[in-house]
């Protein structure tokens, strides 16, 4: 079975930063593709990053230049460096484990204020 817990979002200021990270148990993470998705208010969920098991990642367009994600597979952790966030970056982010079925956490929230 495989558990994963988001945790460091908060409020920034617009401009700020923030590190989420999503902690994950079970046997299969060191061989799946990682990601990060977020849901706005009255939005649909949307892919933010992705990592695969071998480092290679891939990004938004919208995030592209500000957010970085990395992992590490001895630890089961995943990382999610923000910078520069602004306004529209306000979404429960979560943490996704890509198999067939996805498995989520149960997402935070990022609030950045203008």
């Amino acid at each position: 079975q495989v558990q994963l817990v988001e945790s460091g979002g908060g409020l920034v200021q617009a401009g700020g930063s923030l590190r989420l990270s999503c902690a994950a148990s079970g046997s299969i993470f060191s061989f799946n593709t990682m990601g990060w998705y977020r849901q706005g208010p009255g939005k649909g969920r949307e892919l933010v990053a992705t990592i695969t098991s071998g480092g290679f990642t891939d990004y938004a367009d919208s995030v592209q230049g500000r957010f970085t994600i990395s992992r590490d597979n001895s630890k089961k952790m995943v990382y999610l460096q923000m910078t520069n966030l602004k306004p529209e970056d306000t979404s429960v982010y979560y943490c996704c484990l890509e198999s067939i079925p996805p498995y989520w956490g149960q997402g935070t929230q990022v609030t950045v204020s203008s």
